[in-house]
């Protein structure tokens, strides 16, 4: 098998185990959103601490130790990634996974306009029309939903944001997500004491099986995304931002096929304007790929990011 094969191998693997997260974190209830999004860091920084111990790979911990600037961005990205994470964990046991599933739809529309905006790239004509028509589709969900999809636009703008301070970091994803972790274990840990303290914590008085799937979080987050890292070194940007849609489809087939949420027609129409979007910006990737000139310094509509 050659690399290219074995990158799409692994980066296909990677977004289905993200896209068939709403079952694994419906089986986490009763525990509530925040009891199970501190478990996830805490297991998480145990199991990419033995992954780095087993690779002898600590050099980095000084080097983010002596550069606050450093140190502020991760903290910043830990802090949005924690955002993400509880926000989806909320979706998802709150019965909203075709919503959450939207927010992973949009997040490629949202880190373009973050690329106009922020660094100042410029969009192509054909861009402008997928992010117009992306626009429309959240006033028409918002209008079925009789407010704003504010699960899936925190979800898009919170991993949106944090995949631009991630990219400004430059950090391999293991050590990133290790030091994200730790970051946010502190408060996790005084979040959990207070829970037992308290007699609220559900982790130890559910089941055996309840507390194992409470722990194997750590493992369940760490290991797609190293799989992840694994296929960006090997496979070509655009093939990657193709697989990326991959893991919304899954989680979209969840909340239909499995939870039998409801999708009125209005609802259908707004995520169809969604992927119509997406179709123009994929389309108008492939098509700049192919086309060499001025166009490369614009921005770049397919974008790879892991949904967390």
């Amino acid at each position: 098998m050659s690399e290219e094969r074995r990158g799409y191998l692994y980066g296909l693997t990677a977004y289905v185990i993200w896209g068939f997260f709403p079952i694994y974190f419906k089986l986490l209830r009763p525990a509530g959103a925040l009891e199970i999004l501190a478990h996830r860091v805490i297991w998480s920084v145990v199991f990419v601490s033995l992954v780095l111990a087993a690779a002898r790979n600590w050099r980095f911990v000084g080097r983010v130790l002596r550069s606050p600037r450093l140190f502020g961005g991760i903290t910043a990205a830990a802090v949005l990634i924690a955002i993400n994470w509880g926000t989806y964990i909320y979706g998802v046991n709150s019965s909203r996974v075709v919503e959450t599933a939207l927010g992973y739809f949009i997040t490629p529309l949202v880190l373009v306009l973050l690329g106009v905006t922020v660094q100042r790239e410029r969009l192509r004509a054909w861009q402008w029309a997928a992010v117009g028509v992306g626009g429309i589709a959240v006033v028409v969900l918002t209008v079925d939903y009789g407010r704003l999809p504010y699960i899936a636009l925190l979800l898009a703008c919170s991993f949106g944001t944090y995949s631009l301070v991630k990219k400004r970091l430059s950090l391999p994803p293991a050590e990133g997500l290790f030091v994200e972790s730790a970051v946010l274990a502190v408060p996790a840990l005084i979040y959990v004491g207070w829970l037992t303290a308290s007699g609220d914590a559900r982790f130890g008085h559910v089941s055996a099986w309840h507390s194992a799937l409470m722990i194997f979080a750590g493992v369940a987050t760490a290991v797609p995304l190293l799989l992840f890292a694994a296929a960006a070194n090997r496979v070509p940007m655009v093939g990657i931002g193709i697989l990326q849609y991959v893991a919304p489809i899954l989680q979209l087939a969840c909340g239909l096929l499995i939870f039998h949420e409801p999708m009125p027609p209005a609802r259908l129409a707004g995520f169809a304007l969604v992927w119509i979007a997406l179709i123009i910006f994929t389309v108008d990737a492939l098509r700049q790929r192919t086309t060499p000139g001025p166009a490369a310094a614009t921005a770049e509509p397919v974008v790879a990011i892991p949904p967390r």
